[in-house]
């Protein structure tokens, strides 16, 4: 790594919001320059807001930053860029109707040089000196995920990035391109980039970073070289209690069928096939895994079970009885119920908890048109209590609560209506390892109960550790099912990416 001089240094951040509320206490936070530098702490713990101070697009209430020795002062991202400060978000900021070098040129416009002939040479050099495959010409709606994250590592190298801050870089990545991320931040590292390197992930934290600050409730808890501790001490410091790491899947016996869908076919929002004759069977005592890259066509297939989404062919049986094109509510009271992937869909996050607690049940606390709001209130408390949701108030709106209580709350409203079946999408994405040890621990509570749950997730430890079953989709297609020890991971990355393997039904 190079010399002494930090490439940043963040003295006494302090940020308090309009609202009263203290997101960051006197935050020292020091990246030595070459470093990959690992930034780790629970929901709300102020990872994000540091991070947004450092690129400039919040100010702090309090403290200073340097960069590389200078003292500066960002008045927005474009400040930061120039200092060589890029940060890349889960949410990349390319536009997908151009191509990936008409993005470099709008980027490099911003900055005052646009010939597209210097950008082009630009870029090809870039990628030659570190080896990035990224199709200039292609457009970047057409590419995957993976490569779509290139292209947006290629666009921060282009603006002369030193500092590269990475948001959760891996969390919508197959294994495959995982493993290609984290050699492309070792070569980046070779070059005398420094990273700073946002994740949940405390396996892939130990496996790229050089060291690692961990915050809780606003303040720093510890820095520490990565080599010198466990992932198990990583998630105390998280959490500040022990994390039990191995949740015990006691062996079922699956019971009779559920859920049926047969020969699915379902269009995207642009009227596109997205979901291509599928078909699986969900059984009593059972979680099967739909396990595949985000917008393979998972959400369009569980939107069309749950019918909010219209199915152009085929059938979805429910207790031995067609469903197919039921409306929500009534599938809903038939006792089968929906976790989104998204809070802000699942919540309406101005409302505060009791108006959020009885969202779908809204019928059972009406009364001559009027809603019964005590019997609201104590069916609320009793879903905060049973599933350890952290709040002040019942009438806190719900955007105050971190997203590791929202999701308490979100799965705690619809498994509280005893169902049937579970259809959980995503449940754990963005929580931190004590919220994650929560929801796994209860989805399995719930499937020895004798309910069968429908998990889909594009994380592959989530998948291994819960799943009977599961099927991995690609392009709206089932490329394979079978049971958790039927496949290697490598064998799953390369499913999840449309290559047919060996695989047992």
């Amino acid at each position: 790594m190079g010399g002494s001089q930090p490439a940043v240094e963040m003295r006494g951040i302090t940020k308090v919001y309009p609202d009263g509320v203290v997101a960051l206490r006197d935050v020292d936070f020091t990246v030595r320059k070459g470093e990959v530098h690992g930034l780790l702490g629970e929901n709300g713990a102020g990872k994000t807001t540091l991070m947004r101070i450092l690129y400039g697009e919040i100010e702090p209430s309090r403290g200073e930053i340097w960069i590389f020795g200078r003292r500066v002062k960002f008045r927005g991202p474009w400040d930061a860029i120039r200092q060589g400060v890029y940060m890349v978000y889960q949410q990349f900021s390319l536009v997908p109707a151009f191509t990936v070098l008409e993005n470099l040129i709008l980027a490099s416009s911003s900055m005052g040089r646009a010939k597209l002939q210097d950008v082009r040479r630009k870029a090809e050099k870039i990628e030659r000196e570190i080896g990035l495959e990224v199709p200039l010409n292609a457009r970047v709606e057409e590419l995957s995920v993976g490569v779509q994250q290139k292209a947006e590592i290629l666009k921060a190298l282009m603006s002369e990035a030193k500092i590269l801050v990475l948001d959760e870089p891996t969390s919508v990545l197959t294994p495959i391109e995982v493993r290609e991320l984290m050699k492309l931040l070792s070569r980046l590292r070779e070059m005398g980039i420094t990273i700073i390197f946002i994740t949940h992930k405390l396996r892939e934290a130990k496996e790229i970073t050089d060291r690692i600050t961990v915050l809780r409730r606003g303040r720093v808890v510890k820095v520490v070289e990565t080599r010198d501790v466990s992932q198990e001490e990583l998630a105390k410091m998280m959490v500040g209690r022990e994390i039990t790491f191995d949740i015990t899947k006691k062996a079922a016996k699956a019971g009779a069928p559920l859920l049926a869908v047969k020969d699915l076919w379902v269009r995207d929002d642009r009227g596109l096939m997205a979901v291509k004759g599928v078909s699986f069977e969900l059984r009593a005592r059972e979680i099967l895994s739909i396990v595949g890259v985000a917008g393979n066509g998972q959400r369009e297939l569980v939107e069309a079970i749950v019918g909010i989404r219209p199915v152009e062919k085929g059938e979805v049986v429910f207790s031995g009885e067609s469903i197919t094109q039921m409306p929500p509510s009534e599938v809903y009271r038939r006792g089968l119920v929906y976790i989104p992937d998204s809070r802000a869909v699942g919540l309406i996050l101005d409302f505060n908890v009791t108006d959020n607690s009885i969202l779908t049940r809204l019928k059972q606390f009406l009364s001559g048109g009027r809603i019964l709001w005590s019997e609201a209130r104590r069916y609320s408390s009793r879903i905060v209590k049973e599933f350890n949701v952290l709040v002040d108030s019942l009438r806190t709106p719900v955007r105050h609560l971190s997203g590791g209580n929202q999701q308490r709350l979100l799965v705690g409203r619809e498994v509280a209506s005893n169902p049937k079946v579970i259809i959980a999408a995503e449940p754990t994405h963005g929580l931190d390892v004590a919220a994650t040890e929560y929801i796994r621990s209860l989805l399995l509570k719930l499937r020895d109960e004798g309910k069968a749950v429908l998990l889909v997730s594009t994380d592959l430890d989530e998948v291994f550790q819960l799943s009977d079953r599961m099927a991995v989709i690609y392009e709206g297609q089932i490329m394979a099912t079978g049971r958790p020890e039927d496949f290697t991971a490598e064998e799953l990355g390369l499913l999840m990416g449309g290559v047919k393997c060996e695989a047992k039904s």
